[in-house]
């Protein structure tokens, strides 16, 4: 432990929240109470946090020694603000945020209130289950910290049970740019996968691809783009056109994606020197043709026939 008994509190205690808690209260910490009020939120306490009390934030800000703030990157600046303003926080507090965007400027107003910043990421997807517990066990946090706050928070991964991995403040954007491309995106990836399999007539979509995604995923991890197969590589023209004929007329939802996911790909195959331009050329032309008719249709916003809900929203239309 950092520190023996830290009285932790958690402001968000949402999927991220509830579980570091958790595992920090495993760990011999006293999590003092939890801030949230959300149904999903208020079950997640009673089921991972069993006795901690349920308060607002301005109150469990006011309780703990250690102050977790695991709310939205988009909402982290006002909560840091308002509890600040309210002096909730105080000199020599321990004030941490879990967001992989922001570093330490987002922690300015409880800087100068005195107390002791860090931020403190799980390179991990969570599902606000006691299942994640376990999967901490070995996780990489990225870490931005003042130099005289680096044990504390290398300690607190530790009891966290992960790696520490240090991220300069300019880089956080950048760093939490790649986790949110490789992991929040292989879940769009492989839904849209299973969508095709499925229009296919498989009738395990989930099965079908889960020993594929498995090599494929760590033959990616050990090898790079090293590990690349398929037609795009082999230069098969041919059958990217069936690809992209068929997934207009049956799973045309899928056909933007697939585009753009191809043209990364056959850029890479160029560049390493597997695909020959002349052979790419043909494959390019391939898929201007399909985007060309995907933007004509209307596919481009993941939906076939509608304008997309969230479109709608940012559009200010009920």
């Amino acid at each position: 432990m950092p520190h023996p008994a830290l009285r932790v509190g958690v402001v968000g205690a949402g999927r991220v929240g509830a579980v570091l808690a958790a595992r920090l209260r495993a760990a011999g910490h006293h999590v003092v109470a939890a801030a949230g009020d959300s149904d999903a939120t208020l079950e997640r306490i009673a089921t991972l946090l069993p006795g901690v009390p349920n308060a607002k934030p301005t109150a469990v800000a006011r309780e703990c020694d250690v102050l977790l703030l695991t709310v939205p990157d988009d909402m982290l600046a006002n909560v840091v603000t308002t509890l600040a303003h309210a002096g909730a926080l105080h000199a020599g507090q321990h004030v941490v945020h879990t967001s992989g965007r922001h570093g330490l400027a987002v922690l300015e107003p409880a800087a100068a209130v005195g107390a002791r910043t860090a931020a403190v990421h799980p390179a991990m997807t969570f599902s606000g289950t006691s299942v994640d517990l376990d999967r901490l066990s070995g996780c990489v946090f990225g870490l931005t910290a003042p130099e005289a706050e680096r044990p504390f928070a290398e300690a607190l991964v530790a009891d966290l049970g992960g790696r520490p991995m240090w991220v300069p403040e300019e880089m956080r954007t950048l760093y939490h740019a790649g986790l949110a491309h490789g992991a929040n995106h292989l879940v769009t990836l492989v839904t849209e996968a299973m969508e095709i399999l499925t229009a296919a007539g498989a009738t395990d979509p989930a099965g079908t691809l889960r020993p594929l995604l498995t090599a494929a995923l760590d033959n990616a991890l050990d090898r790079g783009d090293a590990a690349l197969t398929g037609p795009i590589v082999r230069g098969d023209a041919g059958t990217v056109a069936a690809h992209l004929e068929d997934l207009r007329t049956t799973a045309p939802q899928t056909l933007a994606s697939y585009v753009a996911l191809a043209r990364a790909t056959l850029g890479r195959a160029v560049t390493d020197g597997r695909l020959l331009p002349i052979r790419a050329l043909k494959i390019k032309e391939l898929l201007d043709d399909a985007e060309a008719t995907a933007r004509a249709a209307g596919w481009t916003a993941g939906r076939v026939g509608h304008t997309d809900p969230a479109d709608r929203r940012l559009r200010g239309s009920r």
